[in-house]
This record gives C-alpha cells, sequence and structure tokens, in this order.
C-alpha cells in the first residue's frame, strides 16, 4: 500500500503548507517566534483512502496503516497491534509494553527512522530518558543506520545495556549541553534528530507522531465503536497529539460517530501541560520537583498537547507518585507489570474521576515495569530457608484486594 501523505502543515497555522520532504525537525519556519518553536503536522489524501483499510484482518507491523502514515521506507519489527485488557467496570488497558522494544515509543521510530532513512540521513540521534532511545536504537539498526542517544546518568542500568545491545553509542553528557551537540551532530555529520532539537518549546520530529494514530484505531476496532475517554501518560504531549488525531481520523472517514474526550496525565512534580492548559497560553515552563515518572517529568511543555486536549474537550491533570504507584499496584495485581510513568493515565482516572458514563474508556500503558529505576534496587541475594520459612513467606503473598476484582 502507498503513503497518502501530501505535505507538511504547520500546526499554529493549518493553512501555511510546505512540501512533505524534507522533514522540518526544528518547527515551522513560516510560523515559529523567538519565543515559541511551533511543531508541524501531516496532511493526507483523505479521499483517496481505501473503503476497506479499517475492515482488514489485524496484523502486526504499522504496514497495514500505510495510507494513513508517512512512507514507511525502513524495515519494521512487528510493532502495534497491543493489546487490549479489560480491568473491569469498562474500563481498559491499551498494553504498549508488549511493542518489540517495550513501549509505545517503536511506533515513533518505525515513522521516524523511516523520515530519515528516505531523506538520506546517514545516521539517527535522540535524546532519552529511556523509552524513545531503545526504540530509536532498535529501529535505526534494523535500517542499518547509526545512531547516537543523549541519556540521563541517572537511567536505569538495563537501559544503557539496552542501547549498546543495539550498537548505539550512548553519550551521557549534562542536560545543557544536549540540544547544542546534538544540533551539530545534525549540521555537521548528517544524522536526523528523532526528538526535539529546539530550545523554546518541544517541537519534535513532525513524523513521529503519525506512528502514535495507529493506537487510536487498534481501540476502535477492537471495541466496535469509540470510546467514551482516553487516559494517556504526558510528558511532551506527542502521544497525546498522535492517538487524538487518529481518533479525528476515524470520525472524519466514518468509521466511528465521535471523538473521544482525551486526558492528559502528568506528574505533580512537573505539569508544564496542565500549567498551560490553566493559563490558556500555547507552551509552558515549569519546575520539576523530585518524582520517580522520570520518563514524563517535563520542564516544558509542547504545543501538540495543547492541539490535542482543545479538539477533544479534554483537560491535562497532575497525580502524586503515590497514586501513580497506587495504580501500578493495581495493574500488577492483574498481571500488567510497567513502569511507574506508565501508570499515569490509570491514576488520573482513579484520583479524578467520576468515570465517563457515555461508554467504555480506555487507559494507555506506556512501557514495561524493567525500564523503572527502582528495578536496579530490588535485587535480593540467594536464599537459605527452611520449609517452615518458606510456608510462612507464601503465606503472607498479596492478594487482589476486593475492591480491584469488583466488576470484572
Amino acid at each position: 500500500m502507498t503513503s497518502l501523505a501530501t505535505a507538511q502543515r504547520a500546526l499554529r497555522d493549518p493553512s501555511v503548507r510546505h512540501p512533505l520532504w524534507p522533514p522540518l525537525t526544528a518547527g515551522c519556519p513560516a510560523t515559529s517566534t523567538d519565543a515559541v518553536a511551533y511543531p508541524l503536522d501531516i496532511d493526507y489524501a483523505y479521499d483517496r483512502v481505501p473503503d476497506d483499510l479499517f475492515a482488514r484482518p489485524a496484523a502486526h507491523g504499522l504496514e497495514r496503516w500505510a495510507p494513513l502514515l508517512p512512507p514507511l521506507a525502513a524495515p519494521g519489527l512487528g510493532e502495534g497491534n497491543t493489546p487490549l485488557v479489560p480491568l473491569g467496570e469498562d474500563v481498559w488497558i491499551k498494553d504498549e509494553s508488549r511493542n518489540p522494544t517495550w513501549s509505545h515509543k517503536d511506533r515513533l521510530n518505525r515513522v521516524a527512522v523511516s523520515a530519515a532513512v528516505a531523506s538520506g540521513a546517514r545516521g539517527i540521534v535522540v535524546s532519552s530518558s529511556g523509552n524513545h532511545g531503545a526504540a530509536a536504537a532498535a529501529y535505526a539498526a534494523r535500517a542499518g543506520l547509526p545512531c547516537a542517544v543523549f541519556t540521563s546518568a541517572s537511567a536505569p542500568p538495563a537501559v544503557a545495556s539496552h542501547l549498546r545491545a543495539y550498537g548505539a553509542t550512548v553519550l551521557t553528557v549534562p542536560g545543557p549541553a544536549v540540544r547544542p551537540l546534538m544540533r551539530r551532530i545534525v549540521d555537521e555529520l548528517g544524522y536526523q534528530s528523532v526528538s526535539s532539537v529546539t530550545d523554546s518549546a518541544h517541537t519534535g520530529h513532525p513524523f513521529g507522531p503519525e506512528g502514535y494514530k495507529t493506537i487510536a484505531y487498534e481501540i476502535a476496532l477492537e471495541l466496535g465503536r469509540a470510546p467514551a475517554a482516553v487516559h494517556l501518560p504526558t510528558g511532551y504531549g506527542e502521544l497525546l497529539f498522535g492517538v487524538t488525531k487518529g481518533f479525528q481520523e476515524l470520525a472524519r472517514l466514518g468509521v466511528t460517530g465521535s471523538v473521544p474526550r482525551v486526558y492528559a496525565a502528568e506528574p505533580a512534580a512537573a505539569g508544564a501541560l496542565t500549567e498551560a492548559m490553566r493559563t490558556g497560553a500555547d507552551t509552558a515552563r515549569v519546575p520539576v520537583g523530585p518524582t520517580a515518572a522520570y520518563a514524563i517529568d517535563c520542564e516544558i511543555s509542547g504545543y501538540r498537547g495543547v492541539v490535542a486536549l482543545r479538539a477533544s474537550g479534554g483537560t491535562a491533570r497532575t497525580v502524586t507518585d503515590a497514586q501513580m504507584g497506587a495504580a501500578r499496584a493495581e495493574l500488577a495485581a492483574r498481571g500488567l507489570w510497567c513502569e511507574i510513568s506508565s501508570a499515569a493515565g490509570l491514576a488520573s482516572l482513579r484520583a479524578h474521576g467520576p468515570r465517563e458514563p457515555e461508554g467504555p474508556v480506555v487507559c494507555v500503558v506506556t512501557s514495561s515495569g524493567y525500564k523503572d529505576t527502582a528495578t536496579a534496587r530490588e535485587s535480593h541475594g540467594p536464599m537459605d530457608l527452611e520449609w517452615a520459612e518458606v510456608k510462612a513467606l507464601l503465606a503472607r503473598r498479596p492478594t487482589i484486594p476486593d475492591s480491584l476484582v469488583e466488576g470484572s
């Protein structure tokens, strides 16, 4: 199937259009200001979408959705088609930890690395606390491109091992030096950035969030309708934007009759998008306090998040580490192990209810629990136990609370 992508469109002013190539990774040159770098969106020839696109059998790999994605010039790893798991009370979990590198970032990087391949980039560069870097490194390796990953010294040890396994060059430098070095790698070595290179606001790769649309497609097809609401862990808002756009496309093409309210769930220690929505600003910058949710503790919001919330009628909410921890424990008690940041969507639903009355609610879990910083501290040495001690330990095994079983 052939991509129907036609142009890059300014998100701040959709009447401003740019050619599809090359990807404008530093934001829109026409609408950005000194204060805010505005990202771009991708437009399509929607009148040419195949009538049977959403009736085709489910399959791994984003190729299934090729008409509504930018050209997929890089080979895939079987991303997507992740399970929608019932949690009870018409609440569902979209478990993105089942992707090839165990996070939702595989969808973004299949599309963004494809853009790099199609535009002749010599390599991939990315700044990431974990998930994004692992996915970029994997898809770069799959495409035969070198990959440089700027990451934090405090990232879990398993993350650095994961990156190096794909042959990525792992660079740990002070935060203020990251973006200037990324821009030099882009300008002098011909690499393409699959994360944001701008300082005034988060722009990110213009093609990347298109991969997240496929989450919406899968949810709607499995439920047989659009849900009433979707709760999403939110950092810079790219996932939020992509999922919202996916539901908008489904409604536009007549596949569903509505667009769900979409809710951003941010850690209370940050909450930049929450602040932007509170003040009516396009972006906001906030101080970041200590939090275990290191994957989404963003100092600055992205304009994509504001656009998504305004379009869907949703809002941004903050949740505490304790609330995310409780949600993570609830998921683990049902057999779903995620990192604490990934539980933010369910934490938001539990903390801020009431649940939407019109239909099902979906909480997206974004990545596996092995990526938590806490996993490095939870190992135990060998145990030399007598049978009586073994029986006593098993007797103390935690059970699922009745409140979590009710309605399942």
